[in-house]
């Protein structure tokens, strides 16, 4: 057998492997012990950019950069994400005033879920808008039950993709992930999406509990270390401005959209 043709089937049998356990019922979400959803694998990764490997507990078994996706938390744990003590495990007001934002900005809330970041970040934008995105169209329908129910105009729920969250090109200001983005499925072609959204000299705020530190009682794959992180975004052409050490348990880092971005 030629060597091409033994990477060939190789290939092709972790590809049956993932699409097989994407068949497999839904799962319990590590931590909170919530559904998870497990996402098919998409016939666009045709690259080298996934590899692929028997999942592991709460995983996909695809693998980016060298780290394994997570699971996606169904929508039937929404209630677990407006739960009162995140207020004292996350301090999300905290997380929130440290956003570096202008009253005009449009904000990204990728991953928004129920709201819970966007209806915070709304006051702060008056003149702008918050466009919550999520990929579960029930998500999106709490969204609009609650926009109504609030009389908020400035947030704006936007249904995205796996693989793009539908945002404006050059439309947006500052994309936050808050605990979402190591569950993207297709972090690559996402990320991408959301730098082509993001204005020249935009940012990326991204969230995610530390993957340093052991006393974080979190599943391994819902963590990321900052060299990690650092790593990804590179890889779509993102730089590293700062990690600020402000949340009890989170990394909040900083990423830029160079103003001249080369295309790869």
């Amino acid at each position: 057998m030629s060597p091409l043709r033994h990477r060939y089937m190789l290939h092709s049998a972790a590809l049956l492997a993932v699409s097989l356990a994407s068949l497999l019922p839904i799962r319990l979400h590590a931590d909170t012990g919530l559904a998870s959803v497990p996402l098919p694998v998409s016939g666009t990764d045709t690259s080298q950019v996934y590899t692929f490997r028997e999942a592991s507990p709460g995983g996909t078994g695809k693998i980016y950069l060298g780290r394994e996706i997570s699971r996606v938390m169904s929508h039937a744990g929404a209630s677990w994400l407006d739960r009162p003590a995140r207020e004292n495990e996350e301090q999300p007001q905290l997380l929130v005033n440290n956003l570096p934002l202008r009253p005009t900005d449009v904000v990204g809330d990728i991953g928004a879920g129920t709201g819970y970041f966007s209806f915070r970040i709304s006051p702060l934008i008056p003149q702008g808008r918050c466009l919550a995105v999520d990929v579960q169209p029930e998500m999106i329908d709490i969204l609009r039950q609650r926009i109504d129910e609030r009389g908020v105009r400035n947030v704006v729920p936007i249904l995205g993709s796996p693989t793009n969250p539908n945002l404006p090109e050059s439309g947006v200001d500052l994309a936050l992930m808050v605990d979402a983005y190591h569950e993207f499925f297709h972090p690559r072609e996402m990320m991408t999406a959301i730098v082509q959204a993001l204005k020249p000299g935009g940012l990326v705020v991204l969230v995610e509990y530390r993957g340093e530190d052991r006393a974080i009682t979190r599943h391994p794959l819902h963590k990321m270390t900052q060299d990690q992180a650092i790593r990804e975004m590179a890889a779509v052409g993102l730089r590293w401005k700062e990690t600020r050490d402000i949340l009890p348990q989170q990394h909040f880092m900083v990423f830029e959209k160079p103003q001249l971005l080369q295309k790869n």
